[in-house]
This record gives C-alpha cells, sequence and structure tokens, in this order.
C-alpha cells in the first residue's frame, strides 16, 4: 500500500492539512483548479532561485489568500517590501475577477534540509550540471541525516549520467515507514533535464 499511493495524500487530514482551500461545484471547480495549477507552475518557476517550497491557496467569497514557503524570503520580499508589492501585482493576472481581494504572503522554511521539495530540487539541479549522481546523492543522505530526520530515501530514474539504457537506482539511510499514517513522510517528485534526456528525482524524507 504505502509503495503505491502519494505519501503527503496517504496522510491528508492527519498530518497535513489541503494545500487548496475552497469550496466549488461544476463548472467553476474546473476553473478554480485550472488556476491553482498554472498560477503554482509559474511560481515555482519564477521564485526558483528563492527556494520556493510550497503554495497554499486559500479562497474566501471575495478574498484570496496566497501564502508561500521559501527558503530565502528575503529574496522574494526585497528592499523595503518592493520585492513582495511586485509578486502581488504579478499573482493577480491570473485572477481576472476584479472584486477579488489578493493577499500574498512569505513564510520562511525553518529548515530547508528537511523539506523534500527543496531537497529535490537541489539533488536536479546538480545532475543537470553533469556532477556524479553517487556523490550528490550520498551527501545528500548525510546531509539531511544531519539536519535531524529518521530516514531519508533518494530514487533516481532514467538514462543516468547518459548512459544507453535507462534504469533506476536507489539510496536509502535510515527507516522510511511509509504505510504508517502517523509517521510525517514528506515527499516530492522533481525531473532533472539532462543532455540525455530527463532523469526523474523522488525523495522521501521521514521526520522525528
Amino acid at each position: 500500500m504505502g509503495q503505491k499511493i502519494h505519501p503527503r495524500g496517504f496522510r491528508l487530514g492527519q498530518i497535513y492539512t489541503w494545500s487548496s482551500r475552497w469550496f466549488a461545484t461544476g463548472q467553476q471547480y474546473r476553473d478554480f483548479l485550472k488556476a491553482d495549477l498554472k498560477l503554482r507552475e509559474e511560481l515555482f518557476l519564477k521564485l526558483k532561485l528563492a527556494g520556493l517550497a510550497q503554495v497554499d491557496i486559500e479562497r474566501s467569497i471575495n478574498k484570496v489568500g496566497v501564502t508561500l514557503f521559501v527558503a530565502k524570503p528575503g529574496m522574494v520580499i526585497g528592499r523595503g517590501g518592493s520585492g513582495l508589492e511586485d509578486l502581488k501585482k504579478y499573482v493577480e493576472k491570473f485572477f481576472t475577477d476584479v472584486k477579488l481581494k489578493i493577499e500574498v504572503t512569505v513564510e520562511p522554511v525553518k529548515e530547508p534540509n528537511l523539506n523534500a521539495r527543496l531537497v529535490a530540487t537541489n539533488i536536479a539541479d546538480q545532475i543537470a550540471r553533469r556532477m556524479p549522481h553517487k556523490r550528490v546523492c550520498n551527501q545528500t543522505l548525510a546531509r539531511v541525516l544531519g539536519a535531524g530526520a529518521r530516514g531519508v530515501r533518494i530514487r533516481l530514474g532514467g538514462r543516468i549520467n547518459g548512459a544507453e539504457i535507462a534504469r533506476r537506482e536507489k539510496f536509502q539511510a535510515g527507516t522510511i515507514p511509509l504505510s504508517t499514517i502517523r509517521e510525517e513522510v514528506d515527499y516530492a517528485s522533481v525531473p532533472s533535464l539532462t543532455r540525455s534526456g530527463y532523469v526523474g528525482v523522488k525523495v522521501w524524507i521521514c521526520k522525528k
């Protein structure tokens, strides 16, 4: 069971909450979902250097709240809050209803080495720069465990190091109890575009 289901979705309501919080029916549901997906996709590209880990979107009748969890909040806020104002104008483009009040807040990620999304992005970037994958993964395992994790698993899939035949490689340290709902297991999947094609990077982190 634990091997075949998204670790975060498996724990919704117990440990994690929904990243999009609103109610809609019919056509409105489709429109809201498409808008949320598009906004997240654009924000992850725009704020990659700031270390964007998660985007929470909460809608009420006349207000939309967007909460950004970033590793380097200073890069997003900017000098005197100017960066946050520019970001707010950028987010407003995704909502066509002029009556909506848009609120953008930035929250810092306390420990980036315990966030699966940031760890996976870091590995993907290093593999794209043609660094040795074994050294990258082993260094990441040590760094995550040093940050206080109970266990970490990294899985690479694709033409690793430009090999002729695609394969999968797994690196693990500590314990990852995927079937235990009360364990806080963070998960992320990030593609790495290499010269030989995409290499998929999956990361599981079991927090204490």
